[in-house]
């Protein structure tokens, strides 16, 4: 019959179940350093023995090791191959940021910086792919060797099986079962989902054999009572390990705890229910404290998608934004660098997820830095086109500036002045050495030019004085109410006239206060008479009227026909007006007649409306 030890182990399976296996978490971590790629481990199962882990000092020794790792017959760990994925990535990353210091600091535009390519991140994952093939290819094998293992523990079970059903066949095989006993040592690993039944079975009958055994029963005392010694001690470091500050490595360490547990034999009857309570329960205080550890990791790796998910709709944002220019660009690319700093601060997604939020921040990153690369491509090709206009442009200027033909060549040089304000930026240092070669060109000339007619700015300046007279008759014109005013309008204009060239840098504001003085009397002149001819015409109206309504409507058909025909007229005028290009010379005295001239035919269509308006009152 089977005692109450039996129906304990039957009880506390699931208990012995989740003490042995692993906790249910990934396996594998997403070796993110840098935003490095992700790959996934090929084993379930952790590996045994962790060596320490190397520091490298540069991505060559990293690339090296991996290399030989992956030529080598030896099968690589997986901690090691996940400390080789994030140590190369930092490294690398680590490199290009100083390249791009390095750049800045020379005196590069920021903007302007292109990533090197670098072939080692391709012969390192090339490398990986073999290490990972490898790694596939053990694991094949270990799952082979665990079959295999499966079935001679199933013997060995079998055997001992046959030996606990009679007191007599316990006897005679006492030495065939402790050989048997270390065979089931010596084995190691099953399948994970056969462990639990197979220990199951293996203590169930081992127990049995040892209920049967009466032969010797001081050497069955004997194995009890060192069962037991080891067991308490097993018991003591178990409880022990619930002051391991790493959850994690006490649960592996518990892991090895349990097999040793179970490869010990059994202890007295009456004791065998209460030393694996005492190991349970030192088990269970582990395995709460490795499970929360992995629960706190999980709610921690889910924060960190929301995080990092915020992130990559900050820089899609960014990316779809407009850049008008290259202050849009460096503005932006602040922002970007901004996030990416702070996204090497958030730690791992959720496995599942990580590689897929990097890789959609990487494509937001790329999007934005692909297009500012063209656009600064575009750029330079663009510097290049104005700078070689700029060398031509100064190269004239040179041309030009021992000429002593002071009016033509004063001519082209402002011509070349212009011009070189509409052509587009350059590189500022190349700028300023081209702006200082044209500048002192030019200021050759016309130092020469200047120093050459000396005498003549002499005249041009009493010259201005005395146009400058005229202006200030003209402007007491205003203000008369003398009966020559358009006599005396019309001689000082004449005067104006005559008089020869002002200095160059006071032509358009003399020109600009000439005229509107001159355009006011005209209109002051033009306004009085129309009004006189308006009054006048609505005396006449009167003997028109006594003379018929035929002789009003004559007169204002005919008055229809002039407003048409002015109409027309200034139609013609602001025509060609358009067809004249006002912008080359500000005193083009053709243009300021025919604006004189509109403006004195619209001042004689309002006469006439207003005529017309008088006789139509008339008729009511």
């Amino acid at each position: 019959m089977m005692d109450s030890q039996d129906n304990v182990l039957k009880q506390d399976i699931t208990e012995e179940a989740v003490a042995v296996q692993p906790a249910n978490v990934d396996n594998d971590t997403v070796a993110e350093a840098g935003n490095a790629p992700a790959t996934t481990a090929v084993d379930s199962e952790p590996d045994t023995e962790a060596a320490p882990l190397k520091m490298y000092a540069s991505k060559y020794e990293v690339l090296e090791r991996v290399k030989e790792l992956a030529h080598s017959d030896e099968t690589p760990a997986k901690d090691e191959v996940d400390h080789l994925k994030t140590a190369f990535y930092k490294l690398l990353f680590a490199e290009r940021e100083a390249d791009q210091k390095t750049f800045i600091e020379n005196g590069g535009d920021p903007e302007a910086y292109v990533m090197k390519t670098d072939d080692s991140e391709e012969q390192f994952k090339a490398e990986m792919g073999l290490i990972k093939e490898k790694r596939a290819k053990a694991f094949q094998q270990q799952e082979e060797e665990k079959k295999a293992n499966l079935q001679r523990k199933q013997q060995i079970i079998e055997k001992i099986k046959m030996m606990s059903t009679s007191p007599e066949e316990a006897n005679k095989s006492y030495n065939d079962f402790k050989a048997l006993q270390q065979e089931w040592k010596d084995i190691k690993a099953v399948p994970a989902e056969k462990a639990n039944e197979l220990w199951r079975n293996y203590q169930l009958y081992v127990e049995q054999y040892y209920d049967l055994l009466n032969l010797n029963r001081e050497l069955r005392e004997y194995d009890f009572k060192k069962n037991l010694e080891q067991k308490t001690l097993l018991c003591e470091a178990a409880e022990k390990l619930a002051d391991e500050p790493d959850a994690v490595s006490a649960f592996h360490q518990l892991q090895e705890l349990h097999q040793q547990y179970r490869e010990i034999g059994p202890v007295a009857k009456e004791l065998r229910e209460q030393i694996w309570a005492r190991f349970k329960a030192a088990s269970t205080v582990i395995n709460k404290r490795h499970q929360q550890h992995f629960e706190e990791l999980r709610a921690k790796e889910e924060e960190n998608l929301t995080r990092k998910t915020a992130l990559c709709e900050k820089v899609e944002a960014i990316a779809k934004e407009e850049n008008k220019n290259a202050t849009d660009w460096e503005n932006h690319t602040k922002q970007i660098i901004e996030i990416q700093t702070e996204w090497k601060t958030i730690g791992f997604a959720p496995q599942k997820m990580n590689v897929k939020i990097f890789d959609r921040f990487r494509a937001a990153c790329d999007d934005f830095f692909g297009r500012k690369a063209e656009f600064f491509k575009t750029l330079k090709e663009k510097f290049a086109e104005n700078t070689k206009k700029k060398k031509e442009m100064v190269e004239q200027a040179k041309a030009l500036m021992d000429s002593t033909d002071w009016k033509a060549t004063s001519d082209k040089l402002i011509k070349l002045q212009k011009e070189w304000k509409t052509i587009g930026m350059v590189p500022k240092k190349v700028g300023d050495q081209l702006w200082a070669e044209f500048v002192a060109a030019c200021n050759k000339f016309f130092e020469a030019r200047n120093a050459a007619t000396a005498g003549t700015r002499n005249e041009e300046q009493q010259n201005l004085d005395r146009k400058k007279e005229i202006i200030a008759k003209l402007k007491e014109l205003l203000d008369s109410t003398a009966d020559n005013v358009q006599a005396t309008l019309q001689q000082l204009i004449d005067e104006y006239g005559k008089i020869g060239h002002v200095p160059f840098k006071e032509k358009d504001k003399l020109f600009k206060e000439y005229h509107k003085v001159v355009d006011a009397l005209y209109k002051q002149l033009n306004i009085s008479a129309s009004k006189q001819r308006l009054d006048n015409f609505k005396s006449s109206i009167k003997s028109m009227a006594k003379q018929g309504e035929d002789m009003l409507d004559n007169e204002r058909g005919r008055l229809m026909r002039r407003y048409e025909q002015l109409k027309s007229e200034i139609t013609t005028y602001e025509n060609n007006l358009g067809f004249l290009n006002a912008s080359s010379k500000k005193g083009n005295s053709l243009i300021d007649e025919m604006n004189r001239k509109v403006n004195k035919l619209k001042d004689d269509l309002e006469l006439i409306r207003q005529k017309i308006k008088a006789i139509d009152a008339e008729n009511k």
